[in-house]
C-alpha cells in the first residue's frame, strides 16, 4: 500500500539513544524513587554476588566428614542471602513497575495537553490516528523501558561490574583473557543495534500508519457501508497491516541475529575461559573451589552481557517512539498565546471588524482565500453572509476563533486585536453552532453541559428548551441522562443540532456564529429553532452564515462574498432591488413563489 503522507510528522527513521533525553522532564520528578529503586538493586547485586564465595568454601573445604557443621553453616548463609535477595528483587520490582506507569502516565497527559493545544493547521496534515498511535503504542513501549528494561539494564550493569571487579580478585590472568575478549563482542554488538533501532523505528512508524488508517474508517464506518466500501477499506487495511507486519518482523530479525551473536560470543568466551582454567586445576596452581568461583562469576558477567543486549534493543525501540513523542511535544501552533496578552473590554459589547486581512490555508498557501477582506459588525447587529461554496463563508468564522490567523491584516473585538487576546479569554467571548455539530460518546447533560461545566440544572433546562431540544430529551428512556453513543450516532441530525444549539446559547457569549445552523432541521422544526435562535441572537452579535436565503431574510444586513472578496452589502430588500449575485441566488430560491 502508498504510504500516506499525513503522518506525525517525517522522521528520521534512525532515531539515537539519545532521543531518550527527551524523557528526563517526566523522569526528574520522581528521583526519590529511582534512588530508593538503586538502593535496592544494589542490595540484590550484592547478595547475588555473594553466593559464589560460598560455594567456593564449600568446595574447598566443606566436603569433608570432620566438615558437617560447616556445610550447615555455610547453607543456612547461603539461605539468608536468598532471602534478602529475594526481597531485595520485589521490592526493586515494584518501585520501577510504578515508576514506568508513573512516567508514563505523564507523559499521555503533555501528549494530550500539546495535542489540545495546537492549530487548524496541524490538524491539517496530521490524521487523528497517528497521533493516537502515538499516545498509546508509542507510550507503551516507553512503559516497557522505564519499567523492565530500564530495571534489567541497570541489574545487569551492576552484576557484569560487580562479577567482572571479583572475577578478578579471584584469578587475575583468567579475568585479563576474559575481559581482553569484551571489546570483540560488544564492538559488534554496538554497530550491529543501529540497524535494529533503523529497523525498530520504521515498525513503529508503519503501526501508527495503519492505526490512523483504520481510526480514520471506523470512524466512518456507516458511510464506508452506504458506498459499499467494505471490500476496498479491508484490502487496504490489511496491506496496511501487512506493511507492518514486514516492518516488524525486519526488526525482530534484526534483534534475533543480534541476540544470537551476543550469545554466542558470551558464552564461547566462558567456555575457553573455563577449559584453560581446568588445565590449572589439573596442574595444581588453583584450586577447584577457586575455578567454580571464578566461573560463577564468569557466567554472572556473560549472562549480564548477553541480557544488555537484549535490552539494548528494547532500548533502542524506546529512543525511536521517545523522539517520536518528542516531536509532537515540540510541535509548536502557527497560532501562538500573546506574550504580553490584553484583556477583552468589559464588559465586552461583540463589535467585529476585519482589516485588511489577507489569508491562505498554510496547507494551500498558494491559494488565497481573502485579500485586503475589510467589513465591519456593529455590536448586537445580526449579520448574514452568504456566497457560493468556496467563497470563505466559513473561513471567516475559523479565522474570528483563531483557528488560523491571517497572514496580515488584522481582526478585532471591539477594538482589541484578538491575537493580543488570551485563546481562552476569544473563545470565551463566542459561541458557536456548526453545520456539522461534535456530540460527545457521553450522556445529553454532559454534551449540552460542556459549553458551561459550571451551569445549573435550571439553566442547562433552560438552554434546551430555547433549542426545542427538551421536547425530544424528555421522551428518551433516561432523558438527559441518555447515552448518545459515539458521535451522537444515536440521535438524528436534527437532533444532534438542536444539542449543538443548546449548547451555544448556554455558554451565553457576546457573539453568536451560526454556520448552517438549521441546516439539517425539517421545515417545522426549522421554524421551531429559528424562533428560538431569534431569541437568543437578541442583545447579541450575530454572524449567520447560510446557503438557505429563508433564514436570513430578517438579518439586519447581508454580506455576499465572491472568492473572498465581499462585494454586495444590504437587506434582503435592497439586494433584490440591486439586481446583482444576491439577486440571483435569491431568484433561484424563491422564484417560484417570489421575492
Amino acid at each position: 500500500m502508498a504510504r500516506t503522507t499525513s503522518t506525525v510528522e517525517s522522521r528520521d527513521t534512525k532515531a539515537p539513544l539519545s532521543a531518550l533525553r527527551g524523557l528526563l522532564p517526566f523522569v526528574r520528578p520522581y528521583r526519590g524513587r529511582i534512588l530508593a529503586a538503586f538502593g535496592a538493586l544494589l542490595l540484590a547485586s550484592a547478595a547475588t554476588l555473594a553466593i559464589p564465595m560460598a560455594i567456593r568454601r564449600m568446595v574447598d573445604f566443606g566436603f569433608r566428614s570432620d566438615q558437617t557443621g560447616m556445610v550447615d553453616s555455610y547453607f543456612l548463609m547461603l539461605l539468608a542471602v536468598v532471602a534478602v535477595l529475594a526481597f531485595a528483587s520485589g521490592l526493586r520490582h515494584y518501585l520501577v513497575m510504578t515508576l514506568g506507569e508513573r512516567i508514563v502516565a505523564d507523559t499521555r497527559t503533555a501528549v494530550f495537553s500539546r495535542v489540545m493545544g495546537l492549530d487548524g493547521a496541524y490538524f491539517d496534515r496530521v490524521r487523528a490516528g497517528d497521533i493516537v498511535s502515538r499516545l498509546t503504542a508509542d507510550t507503551t513501549q516507553i512503559k516497557s523501558t522505564f519499567g523492565a528494561s530500564a530495571s534489567i539494564a541497570l541489574r545487569n550493569v551492576l552484576l557484569f561490574a560487580g562479577a567482572a571487579t571479583m572475577m578478578i580478585v579471584t584469578s587475575p590472568w583468567l579475568s585479563g583473557l576474559v575481559l581482553g575478549a569484551i571489546p570483540l563482542i560488544v564492538l559488534p554488538l554496538v554497530f550491529a543495534g543501529r540497524g535494529v533501532r533503523a529497523r525498530a523505528r520504521a515498525a513503529q512508524d508503519r503501526l501508527a500508519e495503519a492505526a490512523g488508517f483504520a481510526a480514520e474508517r471506523i470512524g466512518a464506518a456507516r458511510a464506508v457501508q452506504a458506498l459499499n466500501g467494505e471490500a476496498g477499506a479491508i484490502a487496504r487495511f490489511r496491506a496496511a497491516a501487512e506493511d507492518a507486519f514486514e516492518a516488524a518482523r525486519a526488526s525482530t530479525a534484526a534483534r534475533s541475529v543480534l541476540t544470537s551473536i551476543a550469545i554466542f560470543l558470551v558464552f564461547a568466551s566462558v567456555l575457553a575461559v573455563l577449559w584453560t582454567g581446568a588445565q590449572s586445576v589439573m596442574a595444581g596452581t588453583m584450586t577447584p573451589g577457586r575455578l567454580s568461583q571464578f566461573v560463577l562469576y564468569a557466567v554472572f558477567a556473560a549472562s549480564s552481557l548477553g541480557q544488555l543486549s537484549d535490552v539494548y534493543s528494547d532500548i533502542s525501540q524506546a529512543a525511536g517512539a521517545a523522539a517520536s513523542i518528542s516531536e509532537l511535544l515540540n510541535s509548536k501552533p502557527m497560532v501562538k498565546e500573546p506574550a504580553d496578552p490584553v484583556s477583552p473590554t468589559a464588559p465586552p459589547a461583540g463589535g467585529i471588524r476585519f482589516e485588511a486581512v489577507d489569508f491562505a490555508y498554510p496547507s494551500r498557501p498558494e491559494t488565497p482565500v481573502f485579500q485586503h477582506l475589510t467589513l465591519t459588525i456593529r455590536p448586537g447587529e445580526r449579520v448574514a453572509v452568504v456566497g457560493a461554496s468556496g467563497a470563505g463563508k466559513s473561513t471567516l468564522i475559523q479565522l474570528l476563533m483563531r483557528h488560523y490567523d491571517p497572514q496580515s491584516g488584522g481582526i478585532f473585538i471591539d477594538d482589541v486585536p484578538i491575537d493580543r487576546m488570551r485563546l481562552a479569554d476569544l473563545r470565551g467571548l463566542i459561541a458557536l453552532v456548526p453545520q456539522d455539530p461534535v456530540i460527545f460518546a457521553t450522556t445529553i447533560a454532559e454534551n449540552i453541559r460542556i459549553a458551561r461545566p459550571d451551569a445549573s440544572e435550571a439553566d442547562m433546562l433552560r438552554a434546551a428548551e430555547m433549542a426545542a431540544a427538551h421536547t425530544f430529551i424528555s421522551r428518551l428512556p433516561q432523558g438527559y441522562e441518555t447515552p448518545v453513543g459515539e458521535r451522537g450516532v444515536t440521535l438524528s441530525g436534527g437532533e444532534r443540532q438542536r444539542i449543538a444549539i443548546a449548547r451555544a446559547i448556554l455558554r451565553n457569549a457576546p457573539i453568536l456564529l451560526l454556520d448552517e445552523a438549521t441546516s439539517a432541521l425539517d421545515a417545522g422544526n426549522e421554524q421551531e429553532v429559528q424562533t428560538a435562535l431569534d431569541r437568543a441572537m437578541k442583545g447579541r452579535t450575530s454572524l449567520v452564515i447560510a446557503h438557505r436565503l429563508a433564514t436570513i431574510r430578517q438579518a439586519d444586513r447581508i454580506l455576499v462574498l465572491d472568492h473572498g472578496q465581499l462585494i454586495e452589502e444590504g437587506t434582503h430588500e435592497t439586494l433584490v432591488a440591486a439586481g446583482g449575485q444576491y439577486a440571483r441566488l435569491a431568484a433561484l430560491q424563491f422564484g417560484a413563489i417570489g421575492a
